[in-house]
């Protein structure tokens, strides 16, 4: 599909987004997280096409990273900076939260000139996506009180409950290889928990993942070790969206049995909820000495299941034995990054150029998120990017002829009018 079919279908949409927060994908309809989709596909076109994509002159995007990251902290600078938004890290170490400073005041002294706030917050259990809601209403509270002359958007980079950016690039990524959303419906999707050297991964991976399939009439299989439950809420709710899309959901205890036919899988690790549970109160507390013991006693347990590991043999009880493998990354590679893992260097290797590629839509997911939250008018913002083209890198190729027919914005022109010559000065006749 070209930039102007993408656009027209845009157009379709019976959605929007402006002044939403992104916290959650079951939060959204099914034509919001469209509208999100399609505008990624359409930035990624245009991206492609050499078209500048810089929609503010002025502005920062804040990113509030309370846990590592690689792809999603470089995702949310190269977004904000693809619409034109410069980045600041709010480095909580070197900020007055240190010495007491409120979220409520934080929230305000960072939003006086921001946008776009990037969250991620996934350590504890019941406070990540707490705190995002709180950050929210203390934004909704200054702009409210005339503090702030904008609310600023928020987008969620990873909570305890959902990590939205991954699932929904993930969504991209599967949408460009099955050819369609429509394409999707019926298909095997097994999320799996595999064997990792590790054991406090988040839960929010496997949520995001079952939480937004089973909105597209996807056959989702949930596969565990016993114990190794997600949040219930989640789990009870992936149910009752594959029953209201025409999909299905279901939970097995092996690996085997998830991978057979299935024609996706997406072996990850994760944390038990109950450990997960008693981590969160061990941090809170303080207790050092408790985490070791809980660590010790939680590694014990998961190596109870160093079969859960997805190798040339379990692939091959795949649809076709060709299954597509996915990963959020990084993945644990048996021999490589660690001596027992997810998988095996085999596996990954074959598909490590498509989990990249899958990587690759999350810059994009967050500057769709970013742009439908901050333009009213989506389709019209992105008409007069094309109406109007300018090289992202100047003087390399000429833009591509698709630009000469595209659409006429329906929002007004928002060049820069020229300014306004001072009168001149009256000259003072010589006494």
């Amino acid at each position: 599909m070209n930039p102007i079919d993408m656009l027209k279908a845009i157009e379709k949409l019976n959605a929007s987004l402006y002044g939403k927060d992104f916290l959650l994908t079951w939060d959204k309809s099914v034509d919001e997280l469209k509208l999100v989709l399609q505008t990624a596909e359409l930035l990624k076109a245009l991206y492609e096409d050499n078209l500048s994509l810089r929609l503010f002159e002025t502005g920062l995007a804040v990113s509030n990273f309370r846990d590592n990251s690689t792809r999603t902290r470089f995702s949310f600078a190269s977004a904000s900076n693809l619409l034109g938004l410069a980045v600041q890290d709010l480095d909580e170490g070197k900020s007055q939260i240190a010495h007491g400073e409120t979220v409520r005041e934080t929230a305000n002294m960072i939003s006086f000139l921001t946008q776009i706030i990037g969250i991620r917050d996934d350590m504890y259990l019941g406070a990540g996506h707490t705190y995002q809601l709180e950050v929210g209403a203390a934004l909704d509270d200054g702009f409210n009180q005339g503090v702030l002359p904008q609310r600023p958007g928020i987008v969620n980079l990873q909570c305890d409950i959902d990590h939205p950016t991954q699932s929904m690039a993930d969504l991209c990524w599967l949408k460009e290889h099955f050819g369609s959303l429509d394409n999707l419906r019926g298909k095997k999707i097994a999320m799996t928990w595999a064997y990792s050297p590790s054991y406090g991964k988040p839960l929010s991976v496997p949520q995001g993942i079952i939480g937004l399939m089973t909105r597209f009439g996807m056959d989702v299989t949930l596969a565990h070790p016993t114990g190794y439950d997600l949040i219930p809420e989640v789990v009870e709710l992936a149910e009752r969206q594959a029953m209201s899309s025409g999909g299905s959901f279901r939970q097995v205890n092996t690996m085997e049995e998830a991978f057979e036919g299935a024609e996706i899988v997406y072996p990850k690790s994760w944390a038990p909820y109950k450990v997960m549970q008693k981590r969160t109160d061990l941090l809170r507390a303080g207790d050092a000495e408790g985490l070791k013991k809980l660590e010790k006693k939680a590694l014990a347990q998961n190596a109870q299941f160093k079969n859960w590991h997805t190798d040339e043999k379990i692939m091959a009880s795949t649809h076709r034995a060709e299954a597509l493998y996915m990963h959020c990354l990084p993945a644990d590679i048996t021999g490589v990054s660690c001596p027992a893992g997810e998988v095996s260097e085999g596996v990954f290797e074959k598909y490590r150029i498509p989990t990249y590629k899958e990587a690759s839509y999350k810059p994009f997911v967050i500057a769709a998120m970013m742009l439908t939250n901050r333009m009213a008018d989506v389709p019209g913002t992105l008409a007069e990017l094309m109406e109007y083209p300018v090289e992202r890198v100047l003087n390399v190729n000429a833009l591509p002829p698709v630009y000469k027919a595209a659409p006429k914005a329906k929002a007004k022109k928002t060049a820069k009018k020229p300014a306004k010559k001072a009168p001149a000065k009256k000259k003072t006749a010589k006494k």
